[in-house]
């Protein structure tokens, strides 16, 4: 019975909300700066419902780099590189946007009266309706999002603590039940880079390196994990990884900056970053 079930088990169809065949929406160029995934027709449905914001959003992605130094410099609750982002789509009209609401019941209730002056032809009992209101206050707050504009949200995390993306999927997905956007994208760091980032904690005197960049951070694995377990509901959600190509100077830096150290840089599932002084 067991080799039956294992058998059966793995005959099994696999049922997956990312979608195949989409990289024909987007840029020639455009997948060596990004790796892409598309979650419900997310890049579809931007493509075709939402084509002006997300030809404004392709073309800033585009036009967006980062600088090393930008990688190994302190930017406190928010880098550089983020600013930079806000820098090139607040122009545009894409703003971080909050969404608040009161959820009102009716209780309606349905009384049923004998009638007056029963009589053998008039049995049935007269029924009456009255409401009843009550309401939760705040039931949606606090929901914030780094860009919304038209129909879409856009929220980007490039170094934060791995359990932010709970609260961006938990925020896309209520901007979406309620009816306030059609899909959703996240912007984070692409498994890309590890090599990137391996090479830079080699030629940089930061001991913080590996804590400030590791594995419990916001890395592209970090977030499929929770796609495919299905944390962003019924949204549908584009998401995008940075690739090394986006860092722009990164040959330039390295001749100024020559190895000081040797370093292992790994990124995973529960797999810790560790770095070896020479």
């Amino acid at each position: 019975m067991t080799d039956l079930f294992a058998c059966l088990h793995d005959a099994a169809p696999i049922i997956s909300a990312r979608d195949p065949d989409v990289g024909d929406l987007f840029p020639p160029d455009f997948h060596a700066l990004y790796e892409v995934h598309s979650f419900r027709n997310a890049a579809r449905i931007l493509a075709h419902a939402c084509r002006s914001e997300f030809d404004e959003m392709i073309g800033t992605l585009m036009a967006f780099r980062i600088r090393t130094e930008e990688i190994v410099t302190s930017g406190g609750n928010k880098s550089r590189i983020a600013k930079n982002m806000e820098d090139l789509l607040n122009p545009l009209g894409w703003h971080e946007t909050r969404i608040q609401g009161d959820l009102f019941i009716r209780r309606i209730i349905t009384t049923r009266d004998p009638r007056p002056g029963h009589t053998p032809r008039r049995r049935e009992p007269v029924a009456r309706q009255h409401e009843e209101l009550f309401k939760v206050e705040r039931f949606i707050d606090g929901h914030k999002i780094d860009f919304v504009k038209g129909r879409v949200s856009f929220d980007m995390e490039w170094n934060s603590k791995d359990q932010t993306f709970d609260r961006d999927l938990y925020a896309a997905r209520t901007f979406y039940e309620c009816g306030v956007v059609s899909a959703g994208v996240l912007l984070t760091r692409s498994a890309d880079l590890v090599p990137l980032f391996q090479d830079i904690a080699r030629r940089v005197d930061m001991k913080d390196f590996h804590n400030k960049y590791g594995a419990s951070t916001t890395w592209m694995p970090k977030l499929l994990y929770r796609l495919n377990a299905g944390r962003g509901g019924g949204c549908p959600i584009l998401v995008l990884g940075m690739r090394p190509a986006l860092v722009s100077d990164f040959d330039a830096w390295k001749q100024d900056h020559p190895v000081i150290r040797q370093a292992k840089f790994e990124v995973g599932e529960g797999v810790p970053l560790e770095t070896e002084e020479a």
